[in-house]
C-alpha cells in the first residue's frame, strides 16, 4: 500500500512556505507516495449547496481558510523536494479552462521530473462554480470535454498540431509544449462518489478516487468504472483504485479492508494543527507503524 499525505489544510498552514517546504521534505524522507492538495477557487459565505460528505451538508474548512491554487502550490513544492509525488486531490474542473489547464499541469510535471498525478472532480459548491464562469448544471460534460481536451493536448499530433470541436473548447492545429514527462500524460484520476463519476473514471481516467462511500459502495463504483472501460475499449486492470482516511485513526486492519477492495494507494489527512513538531511526529510514528521505506530517516 502507498501512501499519499494531506497537509492540515484547515489550519492554514498550505500557504506558508516556512511551513510546507520543511513539511514535503520530512514526509518524502519518511517514503509517504505522494502530498495531496485540495482546491476551492473560492469559498461563497452562507452557500446553500449541500456538501455530501458530511450529515451537516457543511464542509469542515471555515470560509476565511487559506486554500492556495493546489498546481501553484505543486510548483512550488517541486523546488523544494526530489521524489516524492505531487497530486490534486480533488481539483474542480469545471473552475478551469482546459487549454490553459493542460499547459499548467504539464509545466509543473515537467518542472517536477514527472512526478505530478492529477486527481480531479466536477464540483460540489455550485456558487463556486458560477463564480468561476461555470454553469452547474453542465459541469459533468464540461468535465468531460476538459478531460479530452488534456489528452488530446498532451499526446504527440505531429507537424499538424490538436484540432478539437466540442461544446465548450474549440481549436485547431494547436500545439502546447512542452509535453508531460510520461508519454501517456500525467496520470489522471477521478474523485467523487456517483455512478457518473465512476463512469468518467473508466472512459478517461487512470483511477478512481472514490469518497464518503462504504465498502459496498466502493465495490459497486469499482464495478462500474470497470465496465465503462471495458466500453470504451480500454483495460481495466490498469486502472487503480485509491481510498481515503485520517491518519492518526489508520490501523492496520483499516489498511487491508482497503486492499481487499482492490486499493493500491490511501490518501490520508493528518491532524488539524500548526505545530509542525507535532505533524513530524506523528507522521514519523506512522511510517515507522506500516513500514514506510524511509521511516527511520525523516528530516525537516
Amino acid at each position: 500500500m502507498r501512501f499519499g499525505l494531506i497537509p492540515p489544510v484547515r489550519a492554514g498552514v498550505v500557504a506558508d512556505p516556512a511551513w510546507m517546504a520543511p513539511f514535503a521534505r520530512h514526509v518524502e524522507a519518511l517514503g509517504f507516495e505522494s502530498i495531496v492538495l485540495v482546491e476551492h477557487a473560492v469559498v461563497v459565505s452562507g452557500y446553500e449547496s449541500t456538501y455530501p460528505y458530511a450529515a451537516s451538508g457543511r464542509m469542515p474548512l471555515p470560509d476565511d481558510c487559506a486554500i492556495p491554487d493546489p498546481l501553484e502550490v505543486l510548483a512550488f513544492l517541486a523546488g523544494v523536494t526530489d521524489r516524492i509525488g505531487l497530486a490534486t486531490g480533488v481539483l474542480v474542473l469545471p473552475n478551469h479552462q482546459a487549454v490553459v489547464l493542460a499547459k499548467r499541469i504539464a509545466t509543473v510535471d515537467v518542472l517536477s521530473g514527472g512526478r505530478v498525478r492529477l486527481c480531479a472532480g466536477v464540483g460540489w459548491m455550485d456558487e463556486e462554480l458560477e463564480a468561476c464562469g461555470a454553469d452547474p448544471r453542465s459541469r459533468g460534460r464540461r468535465s468531460d470535454e476538459t478531460l479530452e481536451v488534456l489528452r488530446l493536448l498532451w499526446s504527440d499530433t505531429g507537424s499538424e498540431g490538436a484540432t478539437f470541436d466540442g461544446e465548450f473548447f474549440s481549436f485547431a492545429h494547436a500545439h502546447s509544449f512542452p509535453k508531460p514527462i510520461r508519454p501517456g500524460g500525467v496520470p489522471l484520476h477521478i474523485g467523487g462518489h456517483s455512478e457518473a463519476a465512476a463512469r468518467r473514471a473508466g472512459r478517461w481516467g487512470d483511477g478512481l478516487q472514490p469518497l464518503g462511500l462504504d465498502p459496498d459502495g466502493v465495490r459497486l463504483r469499482v464495478g462500474q468504472m470497470r465496465q465503462a472501460a471495458e466500453r470504451a475499449g480500454r483495460d481495466p486492470d490498469a486502472l487503480e483504485l485509491t481510498l481515503g482516511g485520517y491518519l492518526p485513526t489508520v490501523t492496520e486492519e483499516s489498511v487491508e479492508e482497503a486492499r481487499a477492495l482492490g486499493a493500491t494507494r490511501m490518501v490520508v489527512s493528518t491532524s488539524i494543527t500548526r505545530d509542525l513538531g507535532a505533524v513530524r511526529d506523528e507522521t514519523a510514528a506512522f511510517a515507522e507503524r506500516f513500514g514506510l521505506a524511509g521511516a527511520a530517516g525523516g528530516t525537516a
